[in-house]
Protein backbone atom coordinates (compact mmCIF):
# COMPACT_ATOMS: atom_id res chain seq x y z
CA UNK A 1 0.00 0.00 0.00
CA UNK A 2 1.22 3.50 -0.87
CA UNK A 3 0.11 6.88 0.53
CA UNK A 4 0.19 8.21 -3.04
CA UNK A 5 1.06 6.75 -6.44
CA UNK A 6 1.04 7.84 -10.07
CA UNK A 7 -0.87 5.48 -12.35
CA UNK A 8 -0.90 6.02 -16.12
CA UNK A 9 -3.75 4.29 -18.00
CA UNK A 10 -2.58 3.11 -21.43
CA UNK A 11 -4.90 1.92 -24.20
CA UNK A 12 -3.40 0.53 -27.38
CA UNK A 13 -6.10 1.55 -29.82
CA UNK A 14 -7.07 5.16 -30.49
CA UNK A 15 -9.75 6.40 -32.89
CA UNK A 16 -8.15 9.64 -34.05
CA UNK A 17 -4.56 8.36 -34.04
CA UNK A 18 -4.33 4.55 -34.27
CA UNK A 19 -1.80 3.03 -31.84
CA UNK A 20 -0.48 6.47 -31.04
CA UNK A 21 1.27 5.41 -27.83
CA UNK A 22 3.60 3.27 -29.93
CA UNK A 23 4.13 6.00 -32.52
CA UNK A 24 7.85 6.66 -32.69
CA UNK A 25 9.17 10.18 -32.28
CA UNK A 26 12.90 10.34 -32.97
CA UNK A 27 13.11 6.59 -32.61
CA UNK A 28 11.29 6.35 -29.28
CA UNK A 29 7.60 5.43 -28.76
CA UNK A 30 5.40 8.22 -27.39
CA UNK A 31 4.57 6.28 -24.23
CA UNK A 32 8.28 5.94 -23.42
CA UNK A 33 8.72 9.72 -23.79
CA UNK A 34 5.90 10.14 -21.26
CA UNK A 35 7.23 7.47 -18.90
CA UNK A 36 10.74 8.91 -18.85
CA UNK A 37 9.38 12.43 -18.37
CA UNK A 38 7.32 11.44 -15.33
CA UNK A 39 10.21 9.49 -13.80
CA UNK A 40 12.53 12.47 -14.22
CA UNK A 41 10.05 15.14 -13.08
CA UNK A 42 8.51 13.38 -10.06
CA UNK A 43 10.89 10.65 -8.89
CA UNK A 44 9.56 10.81 -5.34
CA UNK A 45 6.27 9.09 -6.29
CA UNK A 46 5.80 5.38 -7.13
CA UNK A 47 4.93 5.06 -10.83
CA UNK A 48 2.80 2.37 -12.50
CA UNK A 49 1.40 1.88 -16.01
CA UNK A 50 -2.02 0.25 -16.42
CA UNK A 51 -1.94 -1.29 -19.90
CA UNK A 52 -4.41 -3.30 -21.98
CA UNK A 53 -2.06 -4.99 -24.44
CA UNK A 54 1.19 -6.95 -24.35
CA UNK A 55 2.72 -4.61 -26.95
CA UNK A 56 2.46 -1.70 -24.51
CA UNK A 57 3.64 -3.89 -21.64
CA UNK A 58 6.75 -4.97 -23.52
CA UNK A 59 7.51 -1.42 -24.62
CA UNK A 60 7.43 -0.15 -21.04
CA UNK A 61 9.11 -3.15 -19.43
CA UNK A 62 12.03 -2.52 -21.77
CA UNK A 63 12.57 0.76 -19.94
CA UNK A 64 12.29 -0.81 -16.49
CA UNK A 65 8.82 0.58 -15.73
CA UNK A 66 6.27 -1.21 -13.55
CA UNK A 67 3.30 -2.66 -15.42
CA UNK A 68 -0.21 -3.72 -14.42
CA UNK A 69 -2.21 -5.62 -17.03
CA UNK A 70 -5.85 -4.49 -17.14
CA UNK A 71 -8.94 -5.43 -19.10
CA UNK A 72 -9.21 -4.33 -22.72
CA UNK A 73 -12.96 -3.86 -22.22
CA UNK A 74 -12.80 -0.65 -20.17
CA UNK A 75 -14.66 2.24 -21.76
CA UNK A 76 -12.79 4.94 -19.83
CA UNK A 77 -9.35 5.62 -18.44
CA UNK A 78 -10.88 6.08 -15.00
CA UNK A 79 -12.26 2.54 -15.02
CA UNK A 80 -8.80 1.25 -15.98
CA UNK A 81 -7.28 3.36 -13.20
CA UNK A 82 -9.68 1.91 -10.64
CA UNK A 83 -8.83 -1.66 -11.66
CA UNK A 84 -5.11 -0.92 -11.45
CA UNK A 85 -5.40 0.61 -7.99
CA UNK A 86 -6.91 -2.58 -6.64
CA UNK A 87 -3.41 -3.99 -7.18
CA UNK A 88 -1.44 -0.84 -6.25
CA UNK A 89 -3.63 -0.08 -3.21
CA UNK A 90 -2.69 3.60 -3.06
CA UNK A 91 -4.64 5.88 -0.73
CA UNK A 92 -4.44 8.66 -3.32
CA UNK A 93 -3.87 8.27 -7.06
CA UNK A 94 -2.56 10.76 -9.60
CA UNK A 95 -3.67 10.00 -13.14
CA UNK A 96 -1.23 11.26 -15.75
CA UNK A 97 -2.34 10.75 -19.35
CA UNK A 98 -0.14 8.51 -21.49
CA UNK A 99 -0.18 11.06 -24.31
CA UNK A 100 1.07 14.08 -22.29
CA UNK A 101 4.85 14.14 -22.88
CA UNK A 102 5.36 17.55 -21.24
CA UNK A 103 3.77 16.85 -17.86
CA UNK A 104 5.78 18.63 -15.16
CA UNK A 105 6.74 17.82 -11.61
CA UNK A 106 5.10 21.06 -10.49
CA UNK A 107 1.79 19.93 -12.00
CA UNK A 108 2.00 16.53 -10.32
CA UNK A 109 2.86 18.08 -6.96
CA UNK A 110 0.01 20.61 -7.33
CA UNK A 111 -2.44 17.72 -7.70
CA UNK A 112 -0.93 15.97 -4.68
CA UNK A 113 -1.37 19.17 -2.68
CA UNK A 114 -5.04 19.50 -3.59
CA UNK A 115 -5.71 15.94 -2.44
CA UNK A 116 -3.74 16.52 0.76
CA UNK A 117 -6.09 19.46 1.40
CA UNK A 118 -9.04 17.10 1.53
CA UNK A 119 -10.39 17.20 -2.02
CA UNK A 120 -11.94 13.90 -3.17
CA UNK A 121 -10.79 14.66 -6.72
CA UNK A 122 -8.52 17.26 -8.29
CA UNK A 123 -7.48 18.49 -11.72
CA UNK A 124 -5.63 21.34 -13.42
CA UNK A 125 -6.36 24.11 -15.88
CA UNK A 126 -4.44 26.74 -17.78
CA UNK A 127 -5.43 30.05 -19.37
CA UNK A 128 -6.43 30.11 -23.00
CA UNK A 129 -4.26 32.37 -25.11
CA UNK A 130 -6.11 32.46 -28.44
CA UNK A 131 -9.69 32.79 -29.60
CA UNK A 132 -9.15 29.91 -32.01
CA UNK A 133 -8.29 27.50 -29.20
CA UNK A 134 -11.13 28.87 -27.07
CA UNK A 135 -13.62 28.05 -29.85
CA UNK A 136 -12.23 24.56 -30.45
CA UNK A 137 -14.62 21.90 -29.03
CA UNK A 138 -11.71 19.48 -28.60
CA UNK A 139 -10.17 21.86 -26.05
CA UNK A 140 -12.34 21.53 -22.96
CA UNK A 141 -13.27 24.59 -20.94
CA UNK A 142 -13.62 24.70 -17.17
CA UNK A 143 -15.45 27.38 -15.18
CA UNK A 144 -13.91 28.01 -11.78
CA UNK A 145 -15.01 29.38 -8.45
CA UNK A 146 -11.58 30.93 -8.17
CA UNK A 147 -11.69 31.85 -4.48
CA UNK A 148 -12.15 28.17 -3.60
CA UNK A 149 -10.11 26.52 -6.36
CA UNK A 150 -13.20 24.56 -7.31
CA UNK A 151 -14.49 23.52 -10.73
CA UNK A 152 -18.10 24.55 -11.35
CA UNK A 153 -18.55 23.07 -14.83
CA UNK A 154 -16.72 21.58 -17.80
CA UNK A 155 -17.84 22.06 -21.38
CA UNK A 156 -16.75 21.85 -24.99
CA UNK A 157 -18.56 25.13 -25.63
CA UNK A 158 -16.79 28.49 -25.18
CA UNK A 159 -17.49 29.42 -21.56
CA UNK A 160 -17.95 32.11 -20.42
CA UNK A 161 -20.06 33.30 -23.35
CA UNK A 162 -19.38 36.94 -24.30
CA UNK A 163 -23.00 38.05 -24.61
CA UNK A 164 -22.34 41.74 -25.28
CA UNK A 165 -20.06 40.73 -28.16
CA UNK A 166 -22.48 38.19 -29.57
CA UNK A 167 -19.97 35.50 -28.71
CA UNK A 168 -17.40 36.97 -31.11
CA UNK A 169 -14.10 37.31 -29.25
CA UNK A 170 -10.48 37.96 -30.12
CA UNK A 171 -7.21 36.87 -28.53
CA UNK A 172 -7.04 39.95 -26.30
CA UNK A 173 -10.51 39.30 -24.87
CA UNK A 174 -9.70 35.66 -24.19
CA UNK A 175 -6.50 36.55 -22.34
CA UNK A 176 -8.21 39.27 -20.28
CA UNK A 177 -11.09 37.11 -19.03
CA UNK A 178 -11.46 33.90 -16.98
CA UNK A 179 -11.16 31.56 -19.96
CA UNK A 180 -9.58 28.33 -18.72
CA UNK A 181 -8.60 25.19 -20.62
CA UNK A 182 -8.95 21.95 -18.74
CA UNK A 183 -5.89 19.72 -18.76
CA UNK A 184 -6.27 15.94 -18.76
CA UNK A 185 -4.53 15.46 -15.43
CA UNK A 186 -6.53 14.09 -12.50
CA UNK A 187 -6.04 12.97 -8.93
CA UNK A 188 -8.40 10.91 -6.81
CA UNK A 189 -8.85 9.74 -3.29
CA UNK A 190 -9.07 5.94 -3.43
CA UNK A 191 -12.64 5.93 -2.11
CA UNK A 192 -14.04 8.11 -4.90
CA UNK A 193 -11.94 6.34 -7.52
CA UNK A 194 -13.42 2.98 -6.55
CA UNK A 195 -16.94 4.44 -6.51
CA UNK A 196 -16.57 6.16 -9.87
CA UNK A 197 -17.47 3.25 -12.12
CA UNK A 198 -20.60 2.59 -10.07
CA UNK A 199 -21.85 6.15 -10.23
CA UNK A 200 -24.68 6.69 -12.70
CA UNK A 201 -23.64 8.47 -15.88
CA UNK A 202 -25.33 11.87 -15.93
CA UNK A 203 -27.19 13.52 -18.77
CA UNK A 204 -24.62 16.29 -19.02
CA UNK A 205 -21.81 13.73 -19.23
CA UNK A 206 -23.62 11.95 -22.05
CA UNK A 207 -24.26 15.20 -23.93
CA UNK A 208 -20.74 16.64 -23.58
CA UNK A 209 -18.91 13.28 -23.61
CA UNK A 210 -16.88 14.42 -20.59
CA UNK A 211 -16.69 11.82 -17.84
CA UNK A 212 -15.59 14.33 -15.18
CA UNK A 213 -19.12 15.73 -15.29
CA UNK A 214 -20.29 12.46 -13.73
CA UNK A 215 -18.49 13.47 -10.55
CA UNK A 216 -20.12 16.90 -10.40
CA UNK A 217 -23.56 15.55 -11.32
CA UNK A 218 -23.36 13.10 -8.43
CA UNK A 219 -22.62 15.81 -5.90
CA UNK A 220 -18.83 15.55 -5.47
CA UNK A 221 -16.49 18.54 -5.67
CA UNK A 222 -13.49 18.72 -7.98
CA UNK A 223 -10.65 20.94 -6.80
CA UNK A 224 -8.82 22.74 -9.60
CA UNK A 225 -5.52 24.61 -9.62
CA UNK A 226 -3.94 26.67 -12.39
CA UNK A 227 -0.67 25.93 -14.14
CA UNK A 228 1.42 27.92 -16.58
CA UNK A 229 3.68 25.02 -17.57
CA UNK A 230 3.53 24.31 -21.32
CA UNK A 231 1.59 21.25 -22.45
CA UNK A 232 1.14 19.30 -25.66
CA UNK A 233 -1.49 16.58 -25.60
CA UNK A 234 -0.80 14.23 -28.50
CA UNK A 235 -4.22 13.40 -29.95
CA UNK A 236 -3.36 13.51 -33.66
CA UNK A 237 -0.33 12.96 -35.92
CA UNK A 238 -0.08 16.74 -36.18
CA UNK A 239 0.30 16.96 -32.39
CA UNK A 240 3.17 14.46 -32.59
CA UNK A 241 4.86 16.79 -35.06
CA UNK A 242 4.38 19.70 -32.64
CA UNK A 243 6.05 17.71 -29.87
CA UNK A 244 8.96 16.81 -32.13
CA UNK A 245 9.35 20.47 -33.04
CA UNK A 246 9.33 21.35 -29.32
CA UNK A 247 12.23 18.93 -28.82
CA UNK A 248 14.26 21.22 -31.10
Amino acid sequence: MFPLAIVVPCRLESTRFPRKLLHEIRGKPLVRWVAERIAAEAPEFPLFFAVDDVLLANCLKGGGFRIIMTSAAHVSGTDRLAEANRAVRAERVINVQADEPLVSGAQIRALAGLLAGGAPMATLATRFQTATDFANPNQVKVVLAEARQRALFFSRSPLPFARERGGVVDDAWVRANPCYRHLGLYAYGAELLEKFAGLPAGKLEQIEKLEQLRVLENGYEIACDLTTDPTIGVDTPEDAVKFEQWLG
